[in-house]
């Protein structure tokens, strides 16, 4: 591949990176949305969230099979508690972690 060729790529791989974003920001910076829709993009980042956390907490990844004892899953429940009661990110971080690093020392 030549020079201009892999300039070629990089652009196109930029502008389809970057459209995707631009464009609903361009198309509603001046629309008023409707609460519903507000309410319910809210909930985004929590889906995905849980999507990503789930499989973790909830299966053994070697055997793909449902695993209730893990100890991310004992760490998670009482940092989602911390997490909900106080709403606080960098509190939740290090609870979690804490959580985590002590349950290294339980025998499981």
């Amino acid at each position: 591949m030549s020079f201009s060729e892999y300039l070629f790529l990089f652009g196109g791989m930029g502008l389809v990176t970057y459209l995707p974003r631009w464009f609903p920001l361009f198309y509603l910076a001046h629309r008023e949305l409707p609460k519903w829709l507000i309410d319910w993009l809210s909930m985004i980042p929590v889906a995905i969230l849980c999507a990503l956390l789930a499989p973790i907490l909830f299966t053994d990844q070697a055997t793909r099979s449902l695993e209730l004892g893990k100890p991310e899953l004992l760490v998670a429940i009482p940092t989602l508690l911390f997490a909900v009661k106080t709403k606080s990110l960098g509190g939740t971080v290090l609870v979690g972690m804490g959580l985590y690093w002590l349950s290294g020392f339980l025998p499981m």
